[in-house]
Formats: structure tokens, C-alpha cells, sequence
């Protein structure tokens, strides 16, 4: 039986748009946390881009119980044995490779792989994935990808991310197969840097408004 409360798709219905965070000082990781969560943003992911990335996802966990907190930029089998032991919820990549599929399902972590094309999305259904990350999604350039895709997968929900501004969001979230957009925007560097953590709560209740599943 696993131990993960939700599926992929449950996690993203959480949530209209899902942070994505490079953290670079992990003291300041669970202020994070209860920042985005006051916001009501209860889906964000962690990037596995810093030396500090492992030690802030266990903080937030701590920090914020009740959210989803994934590890991203997952590349090998051994990063995502390195998320499963640092208690996250789920786990993000760029892209998709045989050892890498088998090590997620192997471990029975909900997951999100990147894709980019058609060709792309069809070998991760046939790896047992439904849930995909379109990246890079470059703003509003992805909404006529996604849309062409909608009728040719109609059974694969996608989170797109990357060059995605806030004004394009509801856009995304218009299409069918578009249920959460992946956005760096509401937690900003120079926000996170000046711990300015009413301001990021701001933004997190902002997104919040959106369309959700």
C-alpha cells in the first residue's frame, strides 16, 4: 500500500498555479512555507538546483504539514530515491528516461515528467503516466500546443511551466487538458531574499482566484 495521501492529478486539483522555487538559504525555508501556505497555496515545488534544496524541502515539510511539497529538476534514479527520503509528496522532471520511469514507479511516487512534444507525450503513457509537465511552456507560444493535444490525448492533464507570465495563466487555464500552471512569479527571488513573506502571501491568495479543477 503506498504511503502518499494523494495521486498526481489529486495534487494538482489542489491548486490553479504551483510555485516553483529555487531556494537558496534554508533558514528561510519554512517561512516560505507557511507564507504560501497562508496564501492558500498548498502545492509548491522545490528545485533540486541548490546544495541547500534537500535540507529546505524537509524543513517545509515540517514548516507546513498540510501541503504538497514536490522536489524538482529530478534527473537520475538516485534523485528521486534522494526525494522519497526526504518525505516529499511528489516529484518533478524536465524530461523523461526509461531509468528514470522505473525508479518513480518502482518507488510509487506521484510524479510529473516533462515533455515537449507529441512524440514526448505518447512514451510517457506508455510508461503509466497521465500527468505531465509542458516544458518549456514559453508563455503564451504553449496554449495552441496544448489545445492541438487535447483531442489527440484526452486523457493526459498537463501542468505547463516555464516563460509562462501571470497574465497568460488564465488562458491556460481555459483549456481542457491545462489544470494547474507552474510559475516562479509568486514567490520572486528579491521577495524570498528580503523576506518579505506578507507580500509573497499576497501574490500566493492573488493566484488563488484563479479557475481551479
Amino acid at each position: 500500500m503506498t504511503r502518499y495521501k494523494r495521486t498526481m492529478r489529486q495534487i494538482l486539483a489542489r491548486v490553479p498555479v504551483m510555485p516553483v522555487l529555487t531556494v537558496h538559504d534554508v533558514h528561510s525555508a519554512a517561512e516560505l512555507a507557511a507564507a504560501l501556505v497562508r496564501g492558500g497555496v498548498v502545492v509548491f515545488e522545490v528545485l533540486l538546483r541548490t546544495p541547500q534544496a534537500l535540507d529546505a524541502v524537509k524543513a517545509m515539510i515540517e514548516a507546513a504539514p498540510e501541503a504538497d511539497i514536490g522536489l524538482g529538476t529530478l534527473l537520475t534514479a538516485e534523485d528521486v530515491q534522494a526525494a522519497v527520503e526526504a518525505g516529499v509528496a511528489f516529484g518533478v522532471s524536465p524530461g523523461l528516461t526509461p531509468s528514470l520511469a522505473h525508479a518513480a514507479r518502482l518507488a510509487g511516487l506521484p510524479f510529473l515528467p516533462g515533455t515537449a512534444s507529441a512524440s514526448e507525450v505518447m512514451f510517457a503513457r506508455e510508461q503509466g503516466f497521465r500527468e505531465l509537465k509542458f516544458f518549456p511552456a514559453q508563455g503564451s507560444a504553449g496554449i495552441p500546443w496544448l489545445r492541438n493535444m487535447a483531442p489527440v490525448f484526452p486523457d493526459v492533464v498537463f501542468c505547463p511551466t516555464g516563460g509562462i507570465q501571470a497574465a497568460n495563466i488564465p488562458d491556460y487555464l481555459a483549456l481542457p487538458n491545462c489544470c494547474t500552471v507552474g510559475g516562479s512569479w509568486i514567490a520572486p527571488s528579491a521577495l524570498v531574499q528580503a523576506q518579505n513573506w506578507p507580500e509573497i502571501t499576497k501574490l500566493a491568495l492573488q493566484s488563488t482566484k484563479m479557475k481551479i479543477c
